[in-house]
């Protein structure tokens, strides 16, 4: 039907007789000549009606915007000082000679004009209209890219592409599960799968040897910018390789797809333990294009009668850390007010401050409510610790370790980016000797990644100090985004078996939920690991997207609901019965609510 893309003729089809599809972009009727801007995929083209082809221009009379049109006509140079220089087409336009409407089209319910601005949940009810945008076909077209690239390299690099289960077993993998009933099994489900976790390693068992997927995993969890209930991830698992070669190949890949699809060369891939990440920032994805650092000052208060700095410095789960921020004497009230709300949402009670004015004249050159409980040889003793100087602002953060670090880390990004602090585009980082486990709020023990990575120590090590042992897992992270987590893996039973003792889980137990893979690693498993990038947090880096909604073609909001289709949406009863499922009253009146939702945007 066409012969060339709209957005694919230039200054070589001139003179050139060529047929376009696609939609009217806009329609503009000067002085008895009718322009029409037609886009389709690749972008949009001028087309000229000139009233001496009479039908064509009684046609293109008619038609409006996103009616979709077929045009033929020869392909011209456009008159001097009419030129658009930012189109690719814009030298050229199309004079039309023939014209036919494909199909007509009702008013949108909002225009396609990039500048227009238009609520998320709108565009989220009419995602097969907002996806025509110039803007998101585009990112679609970069992910398409992106995805080509990689499979590209891992098949070059001896990795196979294999697809594993959707419908599996639950496993404690960190998040709640999307239950599926059986209805051949009476009472029992399917789990949609958070990863292929097991399957790869069973690959690695079973001799594949290099294994990749681009995987769909779904997660039921509070969501956020950077989380979708359904998500995809690229799925890496190799065989007789250790943490240097997983880190050393995923690093090239990461290398060559920017330089390849957007000619950036990344910087060096420094690597950071764990610890020192969350001393020096608070976060474990700390973003290193940010020249703020938090300072421990907890031994500089712990004899103070302000308790509100002094109990957090003597508890061994406390902190009390400083936050220099250069320049900051010139923040509001309002300004720290503001911050000191944020701080809220990660569970800090409050945001202690002082500015330095003068340092030159001691505690009286220091301004804040704070520095009568601290008294002037520690408030200063403070200060200094924190490198402070005058014009400057000093935050402190007093409470336990994991509060302090959460506000203090986000509060550090939050001025960054507020501030414009940032001192390159782009950072990259490895996070690396992350700890096998962290406490839980009742005492005890859940794996920070999963408990199938392996520790960097024996399983008697392990069983005789679990809280001390570190993992051999590590964290790929850009400019404060984790791209990927991964680890090498357990491939010895002897070693499962401590694990899942750790963590509570008994022989028998075990044998239940994961028997064939216990009985997997007694049949000759090869040393393994692997890592598993975030499709969509990658491209939502790299086009500089505000949330992974708009790279995703048809995304779930905040309450994981799609607006298009009114997803989830009531059944039938013959259904329910069918999967032996009956609803209380109480469900059945939130599923009715469910489905009339109108669902706010997410954040």
């Amino acid at each position: 039907m066409r012969s060339h893309y709209c957005g694919g003729i230039n200054e070589s089809h001139i003179d050139q007789d060529v047929t376009l599809c696609g939609w009217v972009h806009r329609r503009r009727d000067h002085g008895g000549v009718i322009f029409l801007d037609l886009r389709d995929r690749d972008g949009i083209a001028q087309v000229v009606f000139n009233p001496e082809a009479a039908e064509s221009f009684a046609i293109a009379e008619k038609v409006r915007s996103e009616f979709v049109i077929q045009v033929s006509g020869r392909v011209r140079r456009r008159p001097a000082g009419t030129e658009n220089n930012t189109m690719v087409t814009g030298q050229v336009e199309v004079v039309c000679h023939e014209v036919s409407i494909l199909n007509a089209a009702a008013t949108p319910p909002f225009p396609l004009d990039e500048h227009v601005d238009v609520g998320e949940d709108v565009r989220l009810r009419y995602r097969f209209i907002d996806l025509r945008r110039p803007e998101m076909l585009k990112r679609l077209r970069f992910r398409s890219r992106v995805t080509s690239y990689m499979r590209n390299f891992l098949d070059s690099n001896g990795f196979m592409d294999v697809e594993t289960p959707i419908l599996t077993r639950a496993t404690p993998e960190g998040a709640r599960d999307y239950l599926v009933p059986s209805r051949t099994h009476e009472g029992s489900f399917f789990a949609l799968p958070q990863s292929p976790q097991l399957f790869k390693q069973l690959l690695m068992v079973s001799g594949a040897d290099r294994y990749y997927q681009i995987a769909k995993c779904f997660r039921d969890e509070d969501l956020r910018a950077d989380r979708q209930p359904e998500f995809t991830q690229i799925d890496i698992e190799a065989s007789f390789i250790d943490e240097e070669g997983l880190m050393g190949l995923t690093e090239t890949m990461m290398r060559d797809l920017f330089r390849e699809v957007m000619q950036v060369d990344l910087p060096e891939f420094p690597r950071m333990p764990y610890a020192e990440a969350m001393r020096r920032f608070g976060s474990d994805k700390p973003d290193l294009r940010i020249p703020l650092e938090l300072v421990d000052v907890g031994e500089l208060v712990a004899n103070v009668d302000f308790k509100v700095f002094a109990g957090p410095a003597r508890d061994p789960k406390g902190r009390v850390a400083a936050l220099r921020v250069p320049k900051g004497g010139e923040l509001t009230r309002k300004q720290i007010d503001d911050y000191t709300k944020y701080v809220g949402i990660y569970g800090a009670k409050g945001l202690a401050y002082i500015k330095v004015n003068e340092l030159s004249k001691g505690a009286e050159g220091l301004q804040s409510p704070i520095v009568k409980f601290l008294g002037d040889e520690v408030a200063l003793a403070v200060v200094e610790r924190a490198g402070a100087e005058d014009g400057d602002i000093v935050f402190f953060g007093a409470d336990r370790a994991t509060v302090v670090n959460e506000a203090l880390g986000a509060l550090r990004v939050r001025i960054g980016h507020d501030m414009n602090l940032l001192t390159r585009e782009w950072a990259p980082l490895w996070v690396v000797d992350f700890p096998m486990f962290e406490e839980t709020p009742d005492g005890g023990l859940t794996p920070i990644h999963h408990p199938f990575t392996a520790p960097a120590c024996t399983a008697d090590e392990l069983a005789a100090a679990p809280a001390a042992a570190l993992s051999r897992a590590y964290d790929m992270v850009l400019n404060g985004t984790e791209l990927g987590g991964g680890s090498i893996r357990i491939h010895d039973a002897t070693m499962q078996s401590t694990v899942f003792r750790t963590l509570g889980i008994d022989d028998e137990e075990a044998q239940a939920k994961f028997g064939f893979l216990l009985d997997a690693l007694k049949y000759g498993c090869p040393p393994h690991g692997g890592l598993a990038f975030g499709l969509d947090r990658l491209i939502m880096l790299m086009t500089g997207a505000s949330s992974i909604r708009d790279v995703i073609a048809f995304p779930k909001t905040q309450s994981a609901t799609c607006l298009m289709t009114q997803a989830p949406g009531v059944v039938e009863d013959k259904q329910l019965k069918e999967l032996h499922i009956r609803l209380r009253r109480s469900a059945l009146t939130s599923a009715g609510d469910a489905a009339t939702d109108g669902a706010k945007p997410q954040g």
